[in-house]
């Protein structure tokens, strides 16, 4: 597959529509953000496109006489697809799984307020590059979309909790779409179930409301950390979905902490 411009996925916008929940949002990130890449397996009138960032990706097409391969030999990702282009990832890739998926979006209404919680909740900045650099390595996936910790906190689109003076939840959006911001949450595992992935995700759900765009939210069947985050902030069920997941292996729920949680809230993903 060879890689296109940016005015070549102009062009192509309408294959990744209409706007869902979950991956097919990774798609327009790059002509919203600069990070990202697409490729067709030909150019012009292309079969096959594939659109992505970080390892995430929406494939959209006939793959009818296009060569199974991906751009990249062994490449890992997880891939937003119709059923029929199953066959082709098969074909392309040493290793296809199938991650059962619960997808949310936020109906645009007033939102819950904030709970209290032990701990200092405000968007991040430019200056807040070495903090979000300071999250482990469990966390540090928050910030793939955005090209790193710097440019998460260089976006305007993340909000983080502060607990002296450590940065241990972060909220952020993860995929930018024309009309919907694709949120995704991480808390450091000994801050977890305080409340704080709560508070980060309302503070980031206000500033996406305001830009005129709708939240959106999707997670696995079995994390029901992330699916009472989502609750509590308002999402609702939209439908259940699947990703196919090449070549990597499926990341397991996180854990609940053993020990009573300090705050009320829910723990994060």
């Amino acid at each position: 597959m060879h890689p296109l411009t940016i005015s070549q996925c102009r062009e192509l916008r309408a294959w990744f529509l209409p706007e869902e929940p979950g991956l097919v949002l990774a798609a327009p990130h790059r002509l919203h953000t600069g990070h990202g890449e697409w490729w067709a397996d030909r150019w012009p009138n292309p079969r096959l496109v594939l659109a992505g960032v970080a390892g995430n990706y929406a494939l959209r097409g006939d793959p009818a006489g296009v060569e199974p391969r991906l751009p990249h030999p062994n490449m890992p990702g997880f891939i937003d697809a119709p059923a029929g282009l199953l066959p082709f990832l098969e074909s392309a890739s040493a290793r296809v799984d199938q991650w059962s998926r619960v997808l949310y979006r936020h109906p645009a209404t007033d939102l819950p307020d904030a709970p209290s919680v032990a701990a200092t909740v405000r968007p991040l900045t430019a200056a807040d590059a070495p903090a979000a650099a300071a999250l482990s390595e469990e966390s540090s996936w928050i910030s793939k979309t955005w090209g790193g910790p710097t440019g998460l906190a260089s976006s305007g689109m993340a909000w983080g909790a502060w607990v002296e003076d450590r940065l241990v939840s972060v909220a952020c959006t993860f995929f930018v779409g024309d009309g919907c911001e694709e949120i995704g949450v991480v808390t450091e595992p000994d801050y977890r179930g305080r409340g704080l992935n709560v508070a980060c995700t309302l503070g980031l759900c206000r500033d996406i409301l305001r830009r005129g765009r709708i939240p959106t939210w999707s997670t696995s069947p079995d994390n029901e950390a992330s699916i009472r985050v989502a609750e509590k902030c308002g999402f609702t069920f939209v439908r259940e979905g699947l990703l196919y997941v090449v070549n990597v292996t499926i990341p397991p729920a996180p854990v609940r902490p053993s020990a009573p949680p300090t705050q009320s809230g829910d723990d994060s993903l």
